[in-house]
Protein backbone atom coordinates (compact mmCIF):
# COMPACT_ATOMS: atom_id res chain seq x y z
CA UNK A 1 0.00 0.00 0.00
CA UNK A 2 1.00 3.70 -1.00
CA UNK A 3 2.96 5.47 1.97
CA UNK A 4 1.62 8.52 3.33
CA UNK A 5 3.08 11.86 1.99
CA UNK A 6 2.32 12.91 5.65
CA UNK A 7 3.48 16.62 5.05
CA UNK A 8 0.99 16.69 2.71
CA UNK A 9 -1.53 15.28 4.96
CA UNK A 10 -1.33 17.31 7.52
CA UNK A 11 -1.37 20.56 5.03
CA UNK A 12 -4.93 19.03 4.10
CA UNK A 13 -5.92 18.47 7.29
CA UNK A 14 -5.18 21.79 8.27
CA UNK A 15 -6.91 23.56 5.41
CA UNK A 16 -9.90 21.44 6.38
CA UNK A 17 -9.83 22.32 9.77
CA UNK A 18 -9.27 26.08 9.30
CA UNK A 19 -11.83 27.18 7.41
CA UNK A 20 -14.89 28.71 8.88
CA UNK A 21 -17.96 26.33 8.85
CA UNK A 22 -20.83 29.60 9.20
CA UNK A 23 -23.16 30.14 6.99
CA UNK A 24 -24.57 27.75 3.66
CA UNK A 25 -22.18 28.56 1.50
CA UNK A 26 -20.11 25.44 -0.08
CA UNK A 27 -17.86 27.38 -2.70
CA UNK A 28 -14.67 26.32 -0.68
CA UNK A 29 -15.30 22.84 -2.48
CA UNK A 30 -14.51 24.21 -5.59
CA UNK A 31 -11.97 21.80 -7.35
CA UNK A 32 -12.02 19.57 -4.12
CA UNK A 33 -15.24 18.22 -4.06
CA UNK A 34 -18.18 17.86 -6.33
CA UNK A 35 -21.67 17.02 -5.57
CA UNK A 36 -24.19 16.60 -8.58
CA UNK A 37 -27.59 18.27 -8.33
CA UNK A 38 -30.95 17.31 -8.68
CA UNK A 39 -32.43 17.17 -12.18
CA UNK A 40 -35.11 19.07 -10.96
CA UNK A 41 -33.22 22.51 -10.13
CA UNK A 42 -34.23 23.43 -6.83
CA UNK A 43 -33.03 27.36 -7.08
CA UNK A 44 -34.92 27.40 -10.11
CA UNK A 45 -38.42 25.93 -8.50
CA UNK A 46 -37.76 28.51 -5.57
CA UNK A 47 -37.40 31.22 -7.89
CA UNK A 48 -39.92 30.64 -9.94
CA UNK A 49 -42.65 29.87 -6.54
CA UNK A 50 -41.28 33.00 -4.76
CA UNK A 51 -42.15 35.49 -7.93
CA UNK A 52 -45.72 33.91 -7.81
CA UNK A 53 -46.09 35.13 -3.54
CA UNK A 54 -46.86 37.81 -1.59
CA UNK A 55 -45.40 36.83 1.36
CA UNK A 56 -43.04 33.63 1.79
CA UNK A 57 -41.05 32.11 4.55
CA UNK A 58 -38.42 30.36 4.32
CA UNK A 59 -37.43 27.29 7.10
CA UNK A 60 -33.97 26.72 8.63
CA UNK A 61 -32.37 29.27 6.14
CA UNK A 62 -28.71 28.79 7.54
CA UNK A 63 -26.92 32.04 6.03
CA UNK A 64 -30.40 32.80 3.67
CA UNK A 65 -27.84 32.43 0.72
CA UNK A 66 -29.94 30.09 -1.07
CA UNK A 67 -32.92 32.43 -0.63
CA UNK A 68 -31.60 35.66 -1.02
CA UNK A 69 -29.96 34.36 -4.61
CA UNK A 70 -33.32 33.07 -5.63
CA UNK A 71 -35.89 36.23 -4.68
CA UNK A 72 -36.42 38.72 -6.74
CA UNK A 73 -38.61 41.85 -6.60
CA UNK A 74 -42.02 42.40 -4.49
CA UNK A 75 -42.16 40.07 -2.14
CA UNK A 76 -41.76 40.25 1.35
CA UNK A 77 -39.39 37.69 2.87
CA UNK A 78 -39.32 35.88 6.23
CA UNK A 79 -36.86 32.86 7.70
CA UNK A 80 -35.61 30.98 10.74
CA UNK A 81 -32.95 29.60 11.54
CA UNK A 82 -31.79 27.99 14.86
CA UNK A 83 -27.87 28.48 15.23
CA UNK A 84 -27.40 32.09 16.29
CA UNK A 85 -24.28 32.33 14.12
CA UNK A 86 -26.05 31.26 10.96
CA UNK A 87 -29.06 33.34 12.05
CA UNK A 88 -26.93 35.97 12.48
CA UNK A 89 -25.12 35.97 8.56
CA UNK A 90 -28.80 35.47 7.21
CA UNK A 91 -30.08 38.52 8.53
CA UNK A 92 -26.50 40.09 6.87
CA UNK A 93 -27.34 38.73 3.82
CA UNK A 94 -31.16 39.36 3.54
CA UNK A 95 -31.58 42.59 5.17
CA UNK A 96 -30.90 44.01 1.59
CA UNK A 97 -33.82 42.12 0.34
CA UNK A 98 -35.93 43.78 3.03
CA UNK A 99 -36.14 40.18 4.44
CA UNK A 100 -36.33 39.51 8.23
CA UNK A 101 -34.80 36.75 10.12
CA UNK A 102 -36.56 34.96 13.27
CA UNK A 103 -34.18 32.74 15.47
CA UNK A 104 -36.15 29.71 16.05
CA UNK A 105 -35.28 26.26 17.05
CA UNK A 106 -35.77 23.35 14.46
CA UNK A 107 -37.98 21.22 16.38
CA UNK A 108 -40.31 23.82 18.01
CA UNK A 109 -43.19 25.92 17.44
CA UNK A 110 -43.19 28.48 14.58
CA UNK A 111 -43.35 31.76 16.35
CA UNK A 112 -46.33 33.02 13.80
CA UNK A 113 -49.93 33.41 13.54
CA UNK A 114 -52.39 30.74 11.41
CA UNK A 115 -52.89 31.15 7.44
CA UNK A 116 -49.63 34.12 7.52
CA UNK A 117 -47.81 32.94 4.37
CA UNK A 118 -48.76 31.93 1.07
CA UNK A 119 -45.19 29.97 0.45
CA UNK A 120 -43.17 28.15 2.88
CA UNK A 121 -40.25 26.64 1.40
CA UNK A 122 -36.96 24.21 3.18
CA UNK A 123 -34.09 23.08 1.53
CA UNK A 124 -32.26 20.36 3.81
CA UNK A 125 -34.37 20.88 6.66
CA UNK A 126 -33.04 19.21 10.06
CA UNK A 127 -36.87 18.87 10.64
CA UNK A 128 -39.98 19.18 8.57
CA UNK A 129 -42.64 20.59 11.46
CA UNK A 130 -45.51 19.45 9.09
CA UNK A 131 -48.27 20.33 11.04
CA UNK A 132 -46.60 23.89 12.06
CA UNK A 133 -46.31 24.08 8.15
CA UNK A 134 -49.99 23.59 7.56
CA UNK A 135 -50.73 26.03 10.58
CA UNK A 136 -49.17 28.92 8.99
CA UNK A 137 -49.85 28.26 5.37
CA UNK A 138 -52.77 30.21 3.97
CA UNK A 139 -55.84 28.34 2.57
CA UNK A 140 -54.40 27.47 -1.00
CA UNK A 141 -50.70 28.26 -0.24
CA UNK A 142 -47.99 26.05 -1.08
CA UNK A 143 -44.89 24.28 0.39
CA UNK A 144 -41.83 23.22 -1.43
CA UNK A 145 -38.93 21.47 0.35
CA UNK A 146 -35.82 19.60 -1.07
CA UNK A 147 -34.64 17.23 2.01
CA UNK A 148 -32.19 14.71 2.30
CA UNK A 149 -32.59 11.04 2.00
CA UNK A 150 -31.76 8.38 3.97
CA UNK A 151 -28.48 6.77 3.26
CA UNK A 152 -26.72 9.79 1.94
CA UNK A 153 -23.24 9.37 2.06
CA UNK A 154 -23.14 6.12 3.17
CA UNK A 155 -19.77 5.27 1.80
CA UNK A 156 -18.34 8.22 4.00
CA UNK A 157 -20.05 8.06 7.06
CA UNK A 158 -19.50 4.14 7.15
CA UNK A 159 -15.54 4.31 6.10
CA UNK A 160 -15.61 6.37 9.70
CA UNK A 161 -18.19 4.26 11.62
CA UNK A 162 -18.34 0.90 9.72
CA UNK A 163 -21.60 -0.60 8.52
CA UNK A 164 -24.88 0.65 10.30
CA UNK A 165 -28.48 -0.44 10.64
CA UNK A 166 -31.14 1.39 10.41
CA UNK A 167 -30.85 3.30 7.10
CA UNK A 168 -33.48 2.69 4.29
CA UNK A 169 -31.45 1.73 1.05
CA UNK A 170 -34.30 2.15 -1.07
CA UNK A 171 -34.23 5.69 -2.52
CA UNK A 172 -37.98 6.62 -2.34
CA UNK A 173 -38.10 5.41 1.36
CA UNK A 174 -37.52 9.00 3.04
CA UNK A 175 -39.15 10.83 0.23
CA UNK A 176 -42.46 8.54 0.71
CA UNK A 177 -42.60 8.89 4.36
CA UNK A 178 -42.62 12.57 4.01
CA UNK A 179 -45.19 12.88 1.56
CA UNK A 180 -47.41 10.65 4.06
CA UNK A 181 -46.48 12.98 6.66
CA UNK A 182 -47.74 15.98 4.63
CA UNK A 183 -51.02 14.25 4.00
CA UNK A 184 -51.70 13.64 7.81
CA UNK A 185 -51.15 17.43 8.52
CA UNK A 186 -53.96 18.03 5.95
CA UNK A 187 -51.86 18.94 2.57
CA UNK A 188 -52.69 18.08 -0.75
CA UNK A 189 -49.27 16.38 -2.11
CA UNK A 190 -48.76 18.07 -5.69
CA UNK A 191 -45.33 16.52 -6.47
CA UNK A 192 -42.87 14.23 -5.28
CA UNK A 193 -39.13 12.93 -6.55
CA UNK A 194 -36.13 11.83 -5.57
CA UNK A 195 -32.66 10.83 -7.20
CA UNK A 196 -29.52 9.30 -5.74
CA UNK A 197 -26.53 11.51 -6.95
CA UNK A 198 -22.58 11.28 -7.20
CA UNK A 199 -20.27 12.73 -4.33
CA UNK A 200 -17.06 13.13 -5.04
CA UNK A 201 -13.84 14.37 -2.30
CA UNK A 202 -10.76 15.11 -4.57
CA UNK A 203 -8.57 15.33 -0.76
CA UNK A 204 -8.71 14.50 2.80
CA UNK A 205 -8.97 18.08 3.90
CA UNK A 206 -12.57 18.21 1.87
CA UNK A 207 -13.40 15.48 3.33
CA UNK A 208 -12.70 17.27 7.36
CA UNK A 209 -14.18 20.58 6.10
CA UNK A 210 -17.49 18.80 4.97
CA UNK A 211 -17.86 16.69 8.24
CA UNK A 212 -16.99 19.91 10.29
CA UNK A 213 -19.63 21.79 8.52
CA UNK A 214 -22.49 18.75 7.96
CA UNK A 215 -22.36 17.66 11.46
CA UNK A 216 -24.57 14.59 11.32
CA UNK A 217 -22.58 13.07 8.75
CA UNK A 218 -20.42 11.46 11.44
CA UNK A 219 -21.60 13.40 14.61
CA UNK A 220 -18.33 12.64 16.80
CA UNK A 221 -16.10 13.54 14.23
CA UNK A 222 -12.95 15.43 15.37
CA UNK A 223 -9.96 15.00 13.60
CA UNK A 224 -8.11 13.90 17.01
CA UNK A 225 -10.55 11.35 17.27
CA UNK A 226 -10.14 10.11 13.81
CA UNK A 227 -7.17 10.87 12.84
CA UNK A 228 -5.78 7.10 11.81
CA UNK A 229 -8.74 6.67 9.55
CA UNK A 230 -8.14 9.93 7.84
CA UNK A 231 -5.23 8.62 7.16
CA UNK A 232 -6.34 5.65 5.52
CA UNK A 233 -8.48 7.95 3.59
CA UNK A 234 -5.73 10.14 2.21
CA UNK A 235 -3.80 7.25 0.84
CA UNK A 236 -7.30 5.67 -0.69
CA UNK A 237 -7.43 8.95 -2.72
CA UNK A 238 -3.74 9.89 -3.58
CA UNK A 239 -4.27 5.64 -4.80
CA UNK A 240 -7.63 5.87 -6.49
CA UNK A 241 -8.02 9.74 -7.07
CA UNK A 242 -10.69 10.26 -5.58
CA UNK A 243 -13.27 9.06 -3.09
CA UNK A 244 -16.76 8.38 -4.26
CA UNK A 245 -19.83 8.31 -2.06
CA UNK A 246 -23.57 9.20 -3.25
CA UNK A 247 -26.20 11.49 -1.56
CA UNK A 248 -30.03 10.82 -1.99
CA UNK A 249 -32.29 14.31 -2.35
CA UNK A 250 -35.98 14.25 -2.82
CA UNK A 251 -38.44 16.91 -3.93
CA UNK A 252 -42.07 17.92 -2.26
CA UNK A 253 -44.41 20.44 -3.27
CA UNK A 254 -48.04 20.79 -1.49
CA UNK A 255 -50.61 22.84 -1.08
CA UNK A 256 -52.83 23.69 1.74
CA UNK A 257 -56.32 22.86 0.21
CA UNK A 258 -59.25 25.86 0.79
CA UNK A 259 -60.62 25.79 4.23
CA UNK A 260 -58.62 22.65 5.84
CA UNK A 261 -56.88 23.30 8.81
Amino acid sequence: MAAVDLDEFERLLAEGEAEPVEGWDFSWFDGRATEERPSWGYSRLLADRLSAAEIALDLQTGGGEVLAEAAGDGTRLVATEGWPPNAAIAAQCLRRLGGTVVLAAEDGLLPFRDRSFDLVTGRHLIVEPWPEIARVLRPGGTFLTQGVGSGTNRELYEFFLGPQRGDDRSDDAAADRAADKARAAGLEVLDVRHERLRVVFHDVGAVVYFLRKVVWTVPDFTVAKYRPRLAELHRKIVVEGSFVSHSRRYLIEARRVNGRS
